[in-house]
């Protein structure tokens, strides 16, 4: 359902280890907004609510919630050091387009709610 590159799970595993939580895992979703209409969102969280899919990716896990399967399935999470930046991206298969900054997507069946990115 979603593939993860070393260099993102090694940041993933820093970043659940800095959250200072027993049970933390990695929420990966989807929200309406963005400059493309839809918006990936990356949370850390202890909470698991009914409806969602844990996955277990050995040093650590990512939770899905059922209603956002369509939106990424498939997905490739990847980390890329960029100077003094730094960051996540994603690779969807199943958007048709993305955004300059590749923080929001549009697929060929939803567009989602189109809003300015603060």
């Amino acid at each position: 359902m979603i593939q993860v590159s070393e260099a993102a799970a090694e940041k993933i595993v820093e970043i659940l280890a800095s959250a200072d939580a027993q049970n933390s895992f990695l929420r990966v979703g989807v929200d309406e907004g963005g400059c493309s209409g839809l918006s990936y969102s990356l949370i850390v969280d202890e909470q698991q609510a009914e409806g969602e899919i844990l996955l277990d990716k050995g040093l650590f896990r990512i939770l899905v919630h059922m209603n956002t399967v369509p939106y990424i399935e498939g997905l490739e999470i990847d980390y890329e050091e960029s100077g003094m930046l730094g960051g996540f991206t994603m690779n969807n298969p199943n958007a048709k387009v993305s955004c300059g900054c590749g923080a929001s997507f549009r697929m060929a069946n939803y567009r989602g709610e189109v809003k300015k990115c603060d």
